[in-house]
This record gives structure tokens, sequence and C-alpha cells, in this order.
């Protein structure tokens, strides 16, 4: 009989991952704790349920691997443009500052140079994975703060090819070329750029051919390769199989097709990436942590302290926002999954013993377990370290140079994304004044640049919003992508400014409530005003007035998209929506070349016997004629004016429209 431990290890790990969702979704606690935990217990230096971790660790490599694919399809490098340069520059700062300070802390800990700079290298390196996965669920990926986490996650994970072809220079090793490191730097370079840009050519006509066979099974599949395919390809090449399954995430990521492959991955997605979290609680062995907890609780504050020290230090200096900064600092302190896959490497080299190991996988499991929890609190910090720094390192205005009272009854804009430009646009055309706050210092440069009434700084800070004039403001529009930071702006503009006229766009249902709470006069969430457009249109194919669809729509935002939550209208609100939908209306109708109606006279077309529908008025040539009699003869280019129900008017157009075949050649 073969072989099948690994169903046994598998049905082991789902049982796990199943009761540990169950258990933590009950808690309210962050469900990749629980993965780290269980890993530990069922693992070989916990009960002993897991002894072979060889397969197990195969099964989380294709986790990882389908994890970062659909990272990668739910990232649009578009949203990183415009703060490209600033992440190069902070990619670059964070890794090299995070080397330099941890090789200082060795050397004077007694340790060799070569050992201080490949710790660095592990301490430099968060964890993609568990940081995106997070603000995934708490949706901040669109956020300020989670594009910058993003992009700075992506840097680091480049930079694993550049370390893991250093560490043969660490460790000493004979025959090797610093011009043969070089090179396979640029060739390692040249494959990404070679997958990138074929898989962009290729990729969407293979999807779109795919897609029209019309089998969901084949579909997936197709996509399951190509994740799977593109990871193999930089494995070939050198580079590591997850750095694939991104680069295979963000190419799909701009096609037609990546909302259906998400829904398609995502359980597969989700099975497997827990089944990763697990593996790496299996590593960590207990024997080993009791006999000395200190070292491993020392390293974890280290840790945590030199990279959050780093991480903060720099973002407050880009950004000019302690918030900012300790909520980047703080969520990227972790030690990431890439970092074990150092480590194995550097051991081979004699820069890490069996021992430091240990130590340093306890610390760095301690690191990924405090990981949610220094998220969950994170915000709070930062408005409180705020009110600390309260002044200092204030960022200057850049824009139009005006004083606060230069200007009053002006539109306070925050956010200068795509929203925020449209409606900048309009008042600017209808000669309103307004003022720009945003918090991406190349936007503010380019927009100063064109002539924008732009400013730099967070609006989340009172005294910001002061600079900005809100003490003679008359409305202050939210557009920002940034939940927390949504919430903190409403609370103070309403506090600073009771009669303010806030207006504030948000992509979540959820903080609908929450935000009228707060004290914002109108939340227009961007899924319910979709809704509202699409019945709109709908409606005005079934010839219901723009005046009644316009109250629909009143009447639907005064009850805060109630009726699009599922919950019910009562009393007098549901009743004039009754009145709004029935009843008698008018509407008018153009006579084509091909109409049936040509030539005949009302009398013939029996229009009133029908549909219930009266021809009120016919215009003709410019000339009008009310209440036309039954003899009154039909021509080309004559525009009814019609009076009935709505059915009965869609009937009537029905009857007075060309037949489809007529329609069809013309």
């Amino acid at each position: 009989m073969s072989d099948i431990s690994i169903l046994r290890e598998l049905v082991i790990v789902l049982t796990a991952v199943v009761s540990i969702v169950f258990l933590f979704q009950k808690l309210r606690l962050p469900s990749i704790v629980g993965f780290l935990l269980a890993g530990v217990i069922v693992g070989p230096h916990g009960f002993g349920l897991i002894r072979d971790l060889a397969q197990v660790e195969t099964l989380a490599e294709i986790g990882l691997v389908l994890l970062l694919f659909t990272i990668g399809l739910e990232f649009s490098l578009a949203e990183l443009r415009p703060i490209g340069r600033h992440l190069i520059w902070a990619g670059t700062l964070q890794v090299l500052l995070t080397v330099l300070v941890v090789l200082a802390v060795f050397l004077f800990l007694g340790y060799a140079p070569q050992v201080g700079i490949f710790y660095g290298f592990l301490v430099s390196l968060s964890s993609t994975a568990i940081v995106l996965k997070i603000y995934n669920d708490r949706q901040e990926m669109n956020a300020l703060h989670g594009r910058l986490a993003t992009g700075i996650l992506l840097f680091q994970d480049l930079c694993l090819v550049p370390m893991m072809l250093l560490l043969p220079v660490l460790g000493q090793t004979s025959g090797v070329s610093f011009f043969l490191i070089g090179w396979t730097l640029i060739k390692a370079v040249l494959v990404i750029l070679i997958i990138m840009v074929t898989a962009k050519a290729v990729l969407p006509w293979f999807l779109r051919q795919v897609a029209l066979l019309r089998n969901r099974e084949a579909f997936t599949l197709f996509v399951v390769f190509v994740c799977l395919g593109t990871a193999w390809l930089t494995l070939e090449s050198g580079l590591s199989l997850a750095l694939g399954a991104f680069i295979a995430g963000l190419v799909i990521s701009e096609s037609e097709f990546s909302h259906q492959i998400v829904a398609d991955i995502l359980p597969l997605r989700d099975c497997f990436s827990g089944i990763f979290f697990i593996s790496i609680g299996m590593l960590l062995n207990l024997e080993f942590l009791m006999r000395d907890v200190f070292t491993p609780l020392l390293r974890l504050m280290l840790i945590v302290s030199v990279k959050g020290a780093v991480l903060f230090a720099l973002f407050w200096w880009l950004y000019c926002s302690p918030r900012l900064g300790v909520v980047l600092a703080l969520s990227l302190a972790q030690i990431g999954e890439f970092s074990f896959i150092l480590a194995r490497a550097g051991q081979g080299y004699g820069l890490l013993t069996a021992a430091g190991e240990q130590t340093f996988l306890a610390a760095s499991i301690l690191s990924m377990i405090a990981t949610p929890f220094l998220i969950q609190s994170v915000h709070g910090l930062g408005f409180g370290l705020d009110t600390v720094f309260k002044g200092a390192m204030e960022p200057s205005p850049v824009g139009s140079g005006e004083t606060e009272d230069q200007i009053a009854g002006h539109v306070i804009v925050v956010g200068y994304g795509l929203n925020g430009q449209n409606l900048t646009r309009v008042l600017k055309e209808v000669g309103i004044p307004y003022r720009i706050l945003d918090m991406d210092p190349s936007l503010v440069r380019s927009a100063s640049d064109e002539g924008e009434a732009i400013h730099f700084g967070d609006g989340t800070r009172p005294e910001v919003l002061h600079r900005m004039g809100i003490g003679q403001a008359r409305v202050l529009v939210v557009a920002v992508s940034d939940p927390v930071a949504t919430a903190r702006i409403v609370s103070q503009a309403r506090r600073l400014k009771p009669e303010l006229y806030i207006v504030v766009r948000t992509r979540y249902v959820a903080e609908i409530e929450r935000l009228y709470r707060l004290g914002a006069n109108q939340v227009i969430p961007e899924e319910f005003e979709t809704s509202v457009e699409i019945f709109a249109r709908v409606l005005q194919q079934y010839h219901v007035p723009r005046n009644v669809i316009s109250l629909q729509v009143d009447l639907i935002r005064k009850e805060h998209y109630g009726t699009l939550r599922g919950l019910h209208l009562q009393g007098k609100r549901l009743d004039e929506l009754s009145q709004f939908l029935e009843g008698t209306t008018t509407d008018i109708f153009l006579l084509t070349e091909n109409s049936p109606a040509i030539g005949r006279s009302l009398d013939e077309i029996e229009l009133r016997s029908r549909t219930g529908v009266t021809v009120i008025a016919i215009v003709r040539g410019g000339q009008s004629t009310y209440n036309p009699g039954p003899d009154f003869s039909l021509a080309t280019g004559d525009v009814l004016v019609l009076l009935g129900s709505h059915k009965g008017l869609d009937e009537a157009s029905r009857i007075l429209s060309p037949p489809k075949e007529s329609e069809g050649s013309v």
C-alpha cells in the first residue's frame, strides 16, 4: 500500500485551521496568532502530532505562493506611482539604516562584523504575508500607510536577492567573485523585467481566450497554472517562489478578469495560508525556549525597538507626521517570513549557530504573534503622539501662499485623489474658493506647480486644519481612503467648528452610521452611489420623470442608504416612496422614419384604447398643436407629448417605435 502519511498530517493541520478560525472569530482575535500558536502545539517540539515537517512545509510553500499571488491581484502599481520616488528612498534608507544600527549593536556586544551585518539583513525584512493580510482584513490597503507599507514590503522582498548573494562573502567562502555577484544581481533584475513584460503582453490575450470558453473549471485551472508557473520560473532564475507569485498577481491585476480571479482563488488562499503560518509555528523548539526565555524576549524587544525607531524616524522625516511614523513603525516591526529562508542559508555559511537559530526563531515568532495586537492599538498611540508632538516639525503649507484671513467661505478638500481632483475642477469652474490638503509630497508639489491651492499636512491634526482656515470655511470634504483617519478628521472638524458642513466619501458601508455619529452631514459610500446611478438609469428607461427619480434618490440619501443596506423604511417615508412610483405622468416621444405610426391618424393607431395614454400635444416644425383631434395624421419628426401611467407610457413607446428589423437595417 502506498504511503499516505501526508494525508494524516494534512487532516491534523486542517482540523487546527478550522478550529482556530472558529474559536478566534468568536473571541474577535486575529486568526494568524492562533495559527502560529497551533503550529507550536501540534509540531514536533510540542505534542508531536506532526513529526515530519517536510511534507507540511511543501504545503506551506504553496500557501505562501497563493497568498502573495492574491495580494498582487488586489494590488495596483498605478496606486504606487505617485509615491514611487519616496518609496525607493524610504525602502533603501530603511534597509541600510536597520543593517547599520544592528551592526553597531552587535559590534558593541563583541560579535564579528559579518555576523552583525547578517543579523541586520534578518532584522531589516518584515512579514509581507502577515502585514498585508491584517491590513486587508482591516480595509486599510488603500490608505496612505497601507500603500506605503505595501511598497516597503515589496522593496524588502526584492532585497532578499542581493542579501542571498552576499552570504558567501560574509561567510568568507573562497573563490567568490564580486563581479559574479554584480552580474547575478543584474541578471535577477533582467529576469524580473522579462517576466513582467512578457506576461503583460501575453497573459491578457490568453485569459480572454480561456474566459470565452465559459468554463469556470478551465478558467480557475489556468489561473493556478499562471500563478505556479510564474513562481517556478522565478525560482529557476535564482529568485524566490513567493516573489514570482506576487509578480504574476501584479500583472494580472491590470486585466478585466482580476475580480473574478480573486473570487476563484480566495478559498484556496485562505486554506493554504493558514497551513503556512502553522508551519512557521512548528519550527519553534519549546524545550529550548523554556530553558532560556529571557534571551528571546530580550531579542524581541531589541528587534522591535531598533526596527521601530528607524521606521518612525524615517517616515516622520519624510511625511512630517508622528502618527504615520508610529503606524508604520509598529506595523513593520516584526521579522519576515523571508528571514527564515535567509537564516537557513546563513547557517550553512557559519553565520548562525543552531542555538542562535532557535533564539532568533523564538524572537521572530513572538514578533509575529505581537503584530496583530500592535496594529490594533497603533492608531490610538499615533493620535496620542500627535498631541505630544503638537507643533513639532509642522509642515509649511505649499500652494497659493494665502493666509487664513485672506479667504473665507471656502471649501476644504482633504485628499487629492480622483474624487478630490474632480471636485476641485468643478469648484474652479463655478468660482467657489477652495483649499486642498494632502499628505503625498510629490502630489502636492506637482499640483502646486499647476497653480492649485494645495497644502501638505495631516488632516487628523487640529493645528493643520486651523492653518487651512477651518474657522472661516463653509464646507469640508473628506476624500481619503483611510477609515481611521477619516473618522478622526470628521471628529476634529466638528469639534473645531460645530456649524461646518461636512461631506465624507467612504468605501466602506460599515462606516456610514459611525461617521454620522461623529458629525458628518453627508456620507457618500461609493458602492451605494453606484447603485443609485444604476437604478436611476433603469427608471429613466421606464419613463419615470426625472423629478420623481430625484425625489427617490433624495429619500434614499436622507435615510442614510437604509433601503440599500436591507433596512425597512417605515411610516410616512414609505408612503412617500409609494406615491412617487405610482400615478399619472407625462413623457415625450419623437417619431422616427420607420415608425409604424407614420402616415396614420391618431384614431387609426388607437393609442388611448390600447394603452390608456392620451396625446395632449404634438410639436411639428416648431409649432405646437394642443389636444389634436382623432383625424390628425402623424409624420416623421413629430414630437408627441403623452399623458398616462408609467406602464402605459412604456407600452405606447413600444407601439410607436420602429420594428426591430427596421432598427437593425438602419
